[in-house]
């Protein structure tokens, strides 16, 4: 039976969905102005983990994730520049080329990481006519209001207690996000008031996406592409919305104002967050520029899945520090992670079996319905590659299975020239020809491969990962 924590509630509880074997889910997806860093990446790793659990539990899963290639402005706020176009104008480029080299980079990144892509991509700007029929709903529903630069969502209206249900945080720490070069509409309501459609007046009289509106031609803001989205494509309500704890305090909460104002339902069921990614304990950020790529991982020489193993290490709602140490660390178990499964899968000696394999599947099922305990369930697959009690032909089996989640196994390719140094070594052992044989380990472990002796033969691995 899945526990998840749900963050609207504060709680862990047991998964009903709201149809018997089908799943509605809905992740927030990237902004295609830049590359995705890898705390953005620990986020899609863990969304991707809760889609096969859920799998594994025998629900069908709809999974919708947006694009956001219009209206998310800098900073975050109502006044900062929309991302995709400062780079577009930057780069000398349009905005679709920007939008498509960064969204092809994305897919790209997802894939190295053996992340599944979901179901539904949906770009927000092929729903902007829903978002504006939600925008409309809104002021049927007297909850928005217009500006000469502006339509805003009006949160006293709406209800400040039932606004603040998710992030819990004061009105007060919220702002309007003014920096010195901005000039900030005088006629918002309140400052954490937020747009859900920008008028291209002002400074944004050239921006270059625009559509026909009852307000003027304009664009949408950020959060009400979310909401217009994942009701078209899901329905309201959905079981579902996952996103990193950053979204928490504005976008999400936004969100589920919009949505609930306008049709009187919640949004989403559950809601489900992933921890910040740290470097040197601070969050990774672009803003910040202390973010790194998986570009930059694979620069290095290590193996792009080195960081899905990392993530997996540690609970997603549990902060991660990051550093090349522990990059390096679980690229090495990775290694050997690969080297023991395919020494298992290719090894025909069969041991009795003191446990049965259920004992193991029972672990690992636990541990992973157990909202998402991915580190006990590493654990579970080291256990089972290490166990005297199981026939090679039994771990490999467990191991296949368990990494219908995982998504860490992959063919391990050793040179000839290595295996034939191996065989002549374990020759050697075998004739007690100690000398030669030491000699034969240690020009392999020069070249890069730990040998290890063991009952069942010996285990050739790389030190670098896979």
């Amino acid at each position: 039976m899945l526990k998840l924590y749900n963050s609207l509630t504060r709680r862990t509880e047991i998964f009903r969905p709201l149809k018997k074997d089908r799943v509605g889910f809905y992740t927030c997806g990237p902004t295609v102005y830049n590359y995705a860093h890898i705390g953005n990446l620990r986020t899609y790793i863990f969304e991707d983990v809760l889609e096969r659990v859920l799998e594994r539990n025998g629900y069908r899963v709809k999974r919708v994730m947006n694009v956001t290639d219009v209206g998310h402005l800098t900073g975050d706020s109502d006044s900062g520049r929309d991302k995709v176009e400062e780079v577009a104008k930057r780069e000398r480029k349009t905005v679709r080329e920007i939008a498509t080299a960064y969204t092809k980079a994305f897919l790209s990144d997802i894939k190295s990481l053996n992340i599944r892509i979901p179901g539904t991509l949906a770009p927000a700007t092929r729903y902007v006519p829903d978002q504006v029929a939600l925008v409309r709903k809104l002021f049927g529903k007297g909850l928005a209001y217009e500006t000469e630069k502006a339509v805003y969502f009006d949160v006293k209206k709406y209800g400040v207690k039932k606004y603040l249900r998710l992030s819990r945080q004061p009105l007060s720490g919220k702002r309007t996000g003014a920096r010195a070069n901005v000039v900030v509409d005088a006629e918002k309501k309140n400052p954490y008031d937020f747009a859900l459609w920008f008028k291209t007046v002002g400074k944004f009289e050239r921006h270059i996406l625009r559509w026909p509106s009852p307000w003027g031609a304009g664009f949408p803001g950020w959060h009400i592409e979310c909401s217009a989205i994942s009701r078209k494509l899901l329905g309201q309500p959905f079981d579902i919305h996952a996103g990193g704890v950053d979204l928490i305090g504005t976008h999400h909460t936004n969100e589920i104002a919009q949505s609930e104002g306008a049709y009187g339902r919640p949004l989403a069921r559950w809601w489900v967050h992933g921890e910040f990614l740290l470097v040197d304990k601070a969050k990774m950020a672009k803003s910040a520029g202390n973010f790194f790529t998986l570009a930059d991982i694979k620069r290095r020489g290590t193996h792009p899945l080195a960081l899905r193993y990392l993530a997996l290490q540690t609970h997603y709602r549990s902060k991660l520090n990051f550093s090349w140490e522990s990059l390096d660390a679980a690229g090495t178990a990775l290694s050997k992670l690969n080297a023991e499964y395919h020494f298992a899968k290719n090894n025909l000696k069969r041991t009795s079996t003191s446990r049965k394999p259920a004992v193991y599947w029972t672990k690992f099922e636990t541990a992973l319905n157990d909202d998402l305990n991915t580190p006990r369930a590493l654990a579970v697959l080291w256990e089972v590659l290490g166990s005297d009690g199981l026939a090679p032909e039994e771990k490999a089996a467990l191991a296949r299975s368990f990494d219908a989640v995982f998504g860490l196994l992959a063919p391990v390719k050793i040179p000839g020239n290595i295996l034939n140094l191996a065989k002549k070594r374990e020759q050697c052992r075998k004739s007690k020809q100690f000398i030669q044989s030491d000699a034969l380990r240690k020009r392999i472990n020069d070249l890069g491969y730990t040998i290890e002796d063991t009952p069942e033969g010996p285990r050739l691995w790389p030190r670098k990962p896979i």
